[in-house]
C-alpha cells in the first residue's frame, strides 16, 4: 500500500467516526456556514498569483515546522500579498487540525483552501461550517463520476474548487462546475517532485479554467518560467514554512517575481 493509499484508507475511518459525532445538521447551523466567500479564482487572477500553504509536516517531510504558530503565519501571508491560503487540517499525516481554519477566520480576509483529501460529501460540509472558501479533488483518489458529484455539491453551496491532476489522463475527469486546475508536481504515490510535470500537461488543460502549478516551486525563477508557460498563479508551501519568517519569505518572492517580469 502506497502512502496516498494509506492517506485515504485512514480518512475513511476518521469520516466514520465524525459522522457520529457531528450530525450534518450541525454543520449547516454553524456560525460560517452561510457567510458570503471570498473568490479563488478571482483573487488568483487579480493578486500576487501565489496561494501560500500552511503546513507543519508531510509524509515525506515529518519536521517542517511542528511549531509554527496558525495565527501568527496565515496573517504574515495574508499581510505580503498572498492571492490565497491553503490550510492542511489533515492531522495524522500533516499536522494540521479541523479547528485551523477556525482560528484564524477571522483574522484574514484572504481566501482561503480546506487542503483536504476530501472523498465524501460530509467533508464539503466541514469544509463550509469552518468558513473554507474553496475546497480541494484530487484527481488521483477520484473517480470521474465522484468527481462530478463532489464538484456539483461543493458549487451548490457557492464553494471555489481545485481540481488536482497529476497525469494528463485525469483531465477527462474534469467539469463544468470547476473553475480552477492545478498541476501537482509531485506524485502523491512516491511523493517525488519534478515541476517539469507542469510544463509538459499545460498544453492539454482546458482553456475556460484558472490554472495553477502546485509543489516543487522554489524559486521565483520557476515562477516566471511557468508563467511564461500559460499557469495563472502556484501553490507553494514548504519553501516559506520552512524559513524563520514564513510572511516575509513570501513577500521577498513576490518581489522578486515583480522584478523579474
Amino acid at each position: 500500500m502506497n502512502i496516498l493509499d494509506k492517506i485515504v484508507a485512514r480518512k475513511r475511518e476518521e469520516l466514520i467516526v465524525k459522522k457520529q459525532q457531528v450530525s450534518e445538521s450541525t454543520l449547516i447551523d454553524s456560525v460560517y456556514f452561510n457567510r458570503p466567500i471570498y473568490r479563488m479564482s478571482t483573487s488568483i487572477l487579480a493578486g500576487s498569483s501565489i496561494i501560500s500553504e500552511f503546513k507543519k509536516k508531510s509524509p515525506s517531510k515529518p519536521d517542517i515546522k511542528i511549531e509554527a504558530d496558525i495565527t501568527v503565519v496565515v496573517p504574515a501571508y495574508a499581510d505580503a500579498g498572498a492571492s490565497g491560503i491553503s490550510i492542511l487540517t489533515d492531522e495524522y499525516f500533516f499536522g494540521g487540525s479541523d479547528n485551523d481554519i477556525l482560528a484564524v477566520r477571522n483574522l484574514v480576509n484572504t481566501p482561503i483552501l480546506r487542503k483536504e483529501f476530501i472523498i465524501d460529501p460530509y467533508q464539503i460540509l466541514e469544509a463550509r461550517a469552518m468558513g473554507a472558501d474553496c475546497i480541494l479533488l484530487i484527481g488521483e483518489i477520484l473517480e470521474k463520476d465522484e468527481i462530478m458529484t463532489l464538484a456539483k455539491f461543493a458549487k451548490d453551496l457557492d464553494l471555489d474548487i481545485i481540481m488536482e491532476i497529476h497525469t494528463a489522463d485525469q483531465i477527462l475527469k474534469c467539469n463544468d462546475y470547476i473553475p480552477i486546475v492545478g498541476v501537482n508536481n509531485r506524485n502523491l504515490k512516491t511523493f517525488v517532485t519534478n515541476i517539469h510535470y507542469s510544463i509538459d500537461i499545460f498544453p492539454k488543460l482546458p482553456n475556460h479554467v484558472v490554472k495553477i502549478s502546485e509543489s516543487g516551486i522554489y524559486a521565483s525563477s520557476q515562477a516566471i518560467a511557468l508563467k511564461a508557460v500559460g499557469y495563472d498563479g502556484f501553490l507553494i508551501g514548504e519553501n516559506f514554512m520552512k524559513t524563520n519568517d514564513p510572511g516575509q519569505a513570501l513577500s521577498k518572492f513576490i518581489e522578486e517575481m515583480n522584478n523579474l517580469n
